[in-house]
């Protein structure tokens, strides 16, 4: 007899990690790979992060922490917020997470029910949508456009209410796939929103550090109510230390820390303790961020003459996502051509956005500089320098 499997694992596999597997393949069998596909920091962690670690493997025992979090750690996160944004923050509202991936579970547990409605712009990370279907919370996509720069808007959410009620938003600014940003207006406008509809508004500010032009607004600007998710994974260049935060309202607090004392006992310690040298490495990494941006000028430039020339606005992150409606309506198997005729891997627009992103990739170009120009001159040659 077949023994039972549970249907909440039954959801997509979050394809730019396909394509990781592909590409490494590639690279197994000799093949060239120029890796525009992934959005990981091309920089390890910062100096002063690897010492603080190596002290603290000498001289703590790196047991478990209080679920939340070191004091130290959040101390250091609450100074960011106040140092940066000019917010004031309590550091009994930080949370510190398993990467962000720990924090968008958490925040998703504690804040919706079963069958509970939740709005996220589409194209948006898959992970988003996965988690929720995973946790049998419903994931309502707002199909966002080019004159939306991709982002959610009050007229779209008219529009999902139409349909029930709504739980909660997600925001993403800077965004992934796309890298647009919602202007401190707009992310105003959502926030009130939200508060005079009951809407949980959740902000994904994973990208914040990493921006051209302007810095990110924090949602805690316009409101107490949201729940604020970042990460040490992209600015902070430290991706496999897997560490997060969150900033926590006070109702949600005891829940999202019982939720963290069962599922996690707590984050990882020795990751914990060298974060806090992070806030005092920004030379450093002031000048990955430089690195990106010369990276996302030299593609803004060459993607165009090859033929990719439909992009969207790469306010921050580091990505440009490119309609390509004009080459193909199949955006995996175009990918997949594009890796075996170029050894180019980029990601497909399913992975974020399932209704229309078969005309649609995103480029990465977080990666070294040398790399992304050779991937950039093989596109230019396999379409001919168009």
């Amino acid at each position: 007899m077949a023994l039972k499997s549970a249907k909440r694992g039954n959801i997509p596999p979050f394809i730019v990690m396909e394509v990781m597997r592909a590409a490494a393949e590639r690279q197994k069998a000799g093949g060239a790979v120029y890796h525009m596909e992934v959005g990981q920091p091309g920089t390890g962690a910062p100096a002063g992060v690897i010492r603080a670690a190596r002290r603290a493997l000498e001289s703590n025992r790196i047991g478990y922490t209080v679920a939340l979090g070191i004091p130290e750690l959040r101390a250091a996160i609450a100074a960011h917020y106040r140092d940066y944004y000019g917010v004031s923050v309590p550091e009994t509202r930080i949370v510190v997470t398993t990467g962000s991936s720990g924090g968008f579970l958490l925040s998703f547990l504690a804040a919706f029910d079963v069958g509970d409605r939740v709005a996220l712009a589409a194209p948006g990370y898959p992970c988003y949508r996965n988690i929720l279907s995973a946790l049998g919370v419903v994931p309502v996509s707002l199909p966002a456009t080019a004159e939306d720069r991709f982002q959610p808007t009050p007229a779209l959410l008219d529009r999902a209410l139409r349909d029930g009620p709504l739980a909660g938003l997600i925001v993403a600014s800077p965004s992934n796939p796309t890298g647009t940003m919602l202007a401190a207006e707009e992310l105003r406008a959502l926030a009130d929103y939200c508060r005079d509809r009951g809407i949980r508004l959740i902000s994904d500010e994973i990208y914040h550090g990493i921006t051209y032009g302007r810095n990110a607004d924090t949602a805690l600007e316009f409101t107490d109510n949201a729940v604020i998710i970042n990460s040490f994974s992209k600015y902070f260049s430290m991706t496999g230390w897997r560490l997060g935060w969150m900033v926590v309202p006070e109702d949600l607090l005891r829940p999202v820390e019982s939720l963290a004392q069962n599922l996690f006992i707590s984050p990882p310690t020795l990751s914990q303790i060298a974060a806090v040298a992070a806030f005092d490495c920004r030379d450093e990494l002031e000048a990955n961020v430089a690195r990106y941006a010369a990276n996302r000028a030299m593609l803004l430039e060459e993607l165009p003459k090859a033929g990719f020339d439909a992009l969207a606005p790469a306010d921050g992150a580091f990505y440009i996502y490119a309609d390509v409606g004009n080459l193909t309506n199949d955006s995996e198997a175009f990918c997949s051509r594009i890796l075996r005729e170029t050894g180019v891997a980029v990601t497909p627009g399913v992975d974020f956005d399932p209704d229309r992103g078969s005309h649609f990739l995103r480029f990465s170009f977080a990666g070294d500089t040398a790399e992304i120009a050779a991937g950039a001159a093989a596109l230019k040659s396999w379409r001919g320098g168009c």
